[in-house]
């Protein structure tokens, strides 16, 4: 049997689910990421690093809530502060006392934290974070690096995917893009040209660990000399920790690199699993909120900003995660797993290749270069192809080789969002042992079919 009539065949009430889905929504799913061919699988249940979908099958995930699940699926605190809270109320129409705790947690926890504004999602942070720019700069262009992902809202579309050579994004007018100054990541001669020629950037936005969570990764040194120019040069700095905030360290990437941005969007681990997002930072900056007499104000309605369900997911998970624990867990599992992989991968002398920092892996087929070393930290991995943009995050492998890929990871008992994913504080040696080899496995299917990337 092909890797697809296996599919067909192991998930059948899938199958039937999407022919329903078909009906109701575009492409038949409620979010690009989880569409594929022949059909995605649907999700019955969820506990720690484990689900099962509708046919009943047990799956090692690696979507882990889009990366919002640090803690794993269902944790037990998360799930005792929800129940306990929606007996309460769902919707206070009103203040409540955990959005003042869940704030105090963020400026315990992020840095650059004076203020605090909850949002409902990580697409209204980055929108909010660059008109509060805007008012307080009088600038109004703001600088993103290519391949970069800060929300869908029209500003921040510009070079968010491939090709980066054409900044046209369907159903974005130029007028609404003219204001987006796009270079590639890592390259601190043009950035500070850049700064330097064009005094109407009032600001700079960037994932620090990379664009797409790490696919072109960003270290340390880089951030340093940001943080220097865009202080030198008099723009505020951003830092987009939707993805890496809670998650590389307790108060994100720039704990980690002990580099103070000017504001910093958060959202997915901020609350716990559930919707919500959050502006944190400036004082100074976030006052354009306030109720000020003769100055003016940015209105920020939102009808789920910081609701009760949501702030008490978030307490609870703070909580946890200010103890450093969870962070270090699931750093040295993606550690682990990256080593295991590529240690396979020479041993077999396959072009494959893992990499980016932290709790996160990527892979690439066809990978021509240097093998990896075993990795001892968190952020020392060889970065493939020298940081190239248009090799790491390029024009994604032939649609039929990318569905195939993640038809043979399902059958082979892993869910993951195409070739990477996100790891959990409780991923254990044995999920990791059990991931490398269902990997190899689909690797083994794909080369008897001969289906290549």
């Amino acid at each position: 049997m092909t890797i697809r009539d296996r599919y067909l065949s192991k998930f059948p009430t899938s199958h039937r689910q999407y022919e329903r889905a078909k009906q109701v929504f575009p492409s038949g799913v409620t979010h690009d990421l989880r569409y594929m061919e022949p059909f995605p699988i649907y999700i019955d249940k969820q506990s720690g690093c484990t689900k099962w979908d509708v046919d009943g099958n047990e799956l090692v995930d690696y979507w882990s809530g889009h990366g919002s699940m640090l803690l794993g699926h269902s944790h037990p605190c998360v799930v005792k502060a929800v129940q306990e809270q929606v007996a309460k109320s769902t919707h206070a129409g009103g203040c409540h006392d955990l959005e003042v705790e869940w704030g105090e947690l963020v400026k315990k926890l992020v840095p650059c934290a004076e203020r605090v504004r909850f949002t409902g999602s990580g697409t209204e942070a980055t929108l909010m974070a660059l008109r509060l720019c805007r008012m307080y700069t009088g600038n109004p262009k703001f600088l993103k690096f290519a391949g970069h992902f800060h929300g869908w809202h029209d500003a921040v579309s510009v070079a968010s995917d491939p090709p980066y050579d054409s900044f046209d994004v369907p159903g974005v007018t130029a007028g609404m893009s003219a204001n987006t100054v796009v270079i590639p990541p890592n390259d601190l001669d043009l950035l500070e040209r850049t700064l330097k020629n064009d005094s109407q950037i009032g600001a700079v936005i960037l994932e620090p660990t990379g664009g797409h969570w790490g696919a072109v990764p960003i270290r340390g040194p880089f951030l340093k000399a940001l943080r220097e120019l865009t202080a030198k040069y008099g723009q505020l700095l951003i830092f987009d920790e939707v993805i890496t905030g809670f998650r590389v360290a307790p108060g994100g990437a720039q704990e980690r690199y002990g580099i103070k941005p000017d504001l910093t969007t958060l959202a997915k681990i901020l609350a716990g699993g559930l919707p919500g997002g959050a502006l944190a930072g400036r004082a100074d900056v976030l006052s354009a909120i306030e109720f000020r007499p003769g100055k003016p104000k940015m209105r920020h309605p939102g009808t789920y900003n910081a609701n009760p369900l949501s702030a008490a997911a978030g307490v609870a998970a703070l909580k946890l995660v200010a103890t450093g624990e969870p962070g270090r867990l699931a750093n040295e599992a993606g550690r682990q797993l990256r080593n295991r992989l590529n240690a396979v991968f020479a041993e077999r002398n396959w072009p494959w290749f893992a990499y980016v920092d932290f709790s996160m892996f990527r892979l690439i087929p066809n990978y021509e270069g240097p093998r990896a070393t075993q990795a001892a930290d968190d952020n020392d991995g060889l970065i493939p192809y020298g940081g190239d943009l248009n090799e790491l995050d390029g024009p994604p492998a032939n649609p039929n080789f990318r569905h195939s890929f993640r038809q043979a990871v399902l059958l082979n008992g892993i869910d993951m969002p195409g070739l990477g994913g996100w790891l959990t504080a409780v991923h254990t040696s044995k999920d990791i042992e059990r991931t490398v080899g269902a990997i190899a496995s689909a690797i083994e299917m794909l080369k008897a079919e001969e289906i290549a990337g």
